[in-house]
């Protein structure tokens, strides 16, 4: 081997462990993050349901009135906007949705919940939020939890007829039925 010839490749492979090292480093920032990245995901009746979001955590603070307001849009989550995924055809709370990737949003209230059905998946929270690219709305319902959740936590639980998509934090749970 050339001089020339094993300088390049020493540069090369100190090029290519610098990405790499950069790469890792990314992904350890975003696991450290405040509020980290989370997945749900649940198969029913041979469709996949997928949601991408980030949990905020309580830290002591008022959340529901007070840190995400009533009555308002809310991201859902933190940082981006939350996806959901579904490889088929869906009705989320009686309503039609065709199979694709959406953001989800809420408006949450006292006595109930509005879950909202965007087209534009890729979009940083709730700030570009266009109510004029809403798919569906749907309404949720609202229970107490026993016990405190300190992190925001989307799930899905087994129904009759397909899946609920839940949401929890602090105290309080919302749920809306999807099916086939």
């Amino acid at each position: 081997m050339t001089v020339a010839l094993y300088r390049r490749t020493i540069t090369i492979l100190s090029a290519f462990l610098c990405i790499c090292a950069g790469t890792l480093q990314a992904q350890n920032d975003k696991a450290a993050m405040p509020s980290p990245p989370a997945t749900a995901t649940t198969t029913f009746d041979g469709i996949t349901a997928t949601v991408n979001y980030a949990q905020p955590a309580k830290k002591g603070r008022e959340i529901f009135g007070k840190l995400v307001p009533y009555g308002e849009v809310w991201r859902t989550g933190a940082n981006e906007a939350t996806t959901i995924n579904f490889s088929g055809d869906v009705k989320i709370g009686g309503k039609s949705l065709k199979a694709g990737t959406y953001s989800l949003f809420t408006i949450p209230n006292k006595d109930k919940w509005t879950v909202i059905i965007n087209s534009e998946a890729k979009q940083w929270g709730a700030y570009g939020y266009k109510q004029d690219k809403d798919i569906l709305r749907a309404d949720a319902s609202i229970s107490n939890l026993k016990e405190h959740q300190e992190r925001f936590t989307i799930g899905f639980e087994k129904a009759d007829n397909g899946t609920m998509l839940t949401m929890a934090w602090d105290m309080t749970k919302v749920s809306v039925a999807i099916t086939k």
